[in-house]
């Protein structure tokens, strides 16, 4: 009898040993002080309402943010998602995997007219090739292999958006608005030599907000103080420069200059707005 219940203990005893440690499997400690509850619940500031009426003056202007740049880097890092905070090409990326943002096609005029859905977006982010190796053993002979590259967020090293930049006299305001934004990544050829840079895709930035105002970006000043990708947009905290300003050619400024005069004239471009404004007020 006396055995019997030696067993019986041991075996209980086992169990709540098991049955304690799946508890921490399925429930692993927190990562922090408290539950962090604010970011999921955060949501992006509205616009203000304009009237067409109301627009006195409008220029339409495409800019480049170079990842690389350190004022640019919470874009690109960190390399690998942790404890809910990804770069800006992951949490674009899985977005669209998830169906809540839409992706539209690179075009001419960059408009939003063509949609692609996650599969057809895969279909251009990777690449099957077929290469001809020699096999390890005798008698060596050539055989047909097939590498899959597949999509590394981290290739992406720019980003291009555009934005309408107006007056509008009812607020007695110069204001902008980001419309969309395209990822641009490094494209190299075969033998590793760097060939262009190649936009992937446009996203409407309007329907991207809600996503990009959970996600947080590091801030190296205060941990606790977690600014979103909406906050980084909306405060312009990013530095960039021009690229394409609205003319009747239709053409980018590398379609007509290159080099230290290409970034002359987007200094031109710029300070010609900053004058604008300037002079509105300047009595």
């Amino acid at each position: 009898m006396r055995k019997q219940i030696i067993v019986l203990t041991l075996f209980l005893l086992a169990g709540f040993s098991m049955n304690s440690f799946g508890q921490v499997m399925d429930s692993p400690p927190r990562d922090g002080v408290f539950d962090k509850t604010a970011t999921i619940e955060r949501k992006p500031i509205p616009y203000q309402s304009v009237r067409e009426s109301d627009v006195m003056w409008q220029k339409r202007i495409w800019r480049s943010i170079d990842l690389r740049q350190k004022i640019n880097q919470p874009f690109y890092f960190p390399e690998n998602p942790h404890n809910g905070w990804k770069n800006f090409t992951s949490v674009i990326i899985d977005a669209l995997k998830e169906g809540t943002i839409t992706a539209y096609e690179i075009t001419s005029t960059d408009d939003f007219l063509v949609p692609k859905t996650y599969q057809e977006l895969l279909q251009g982010l990777e690449s099957n090739d077929t290469v001809q190796m020699p096999r390890n053993y005798p008698p060596y002979d050539i055989f047909d292999t097939v590498i899959s590259k597949k999509f590394d967020p981290l290739d992406v090293k720019m980003i291009r958006i555009k934005e309408d930049v107006f007056f509008d006299k009812q607020r007695s305001q110069m204001d902008v608005r980001i419309l969309g934004i395209c990822l641009v990544r490094d494209s190299y050829t075969e033998s590793g030599e760097f060939r262009a840079k190649e936009p992937l895709f446009w996203i409407y930035f309007p329907e991207a907000r809600n996503i990009l105002a959970k996600a947080e970006v590091f801030n190296r000043f205060n941990d606790n103080e977690r600014r979103s990708y909406d906050d980084i947009f909306w405060k312009r905290m990013f530095d960039s420069y021009i690229i394409k300003e609205q003319n009747v050619f239709d053409r980018k400024i590398a379609d007509y200059t290159a080099g230290l005069d290409a970034l002359l004239e987007s200094e031109r471009i710029k300070n010609d707005l900053f004058k604008f404004e300037h002079d509105l007020w300047e009595f």
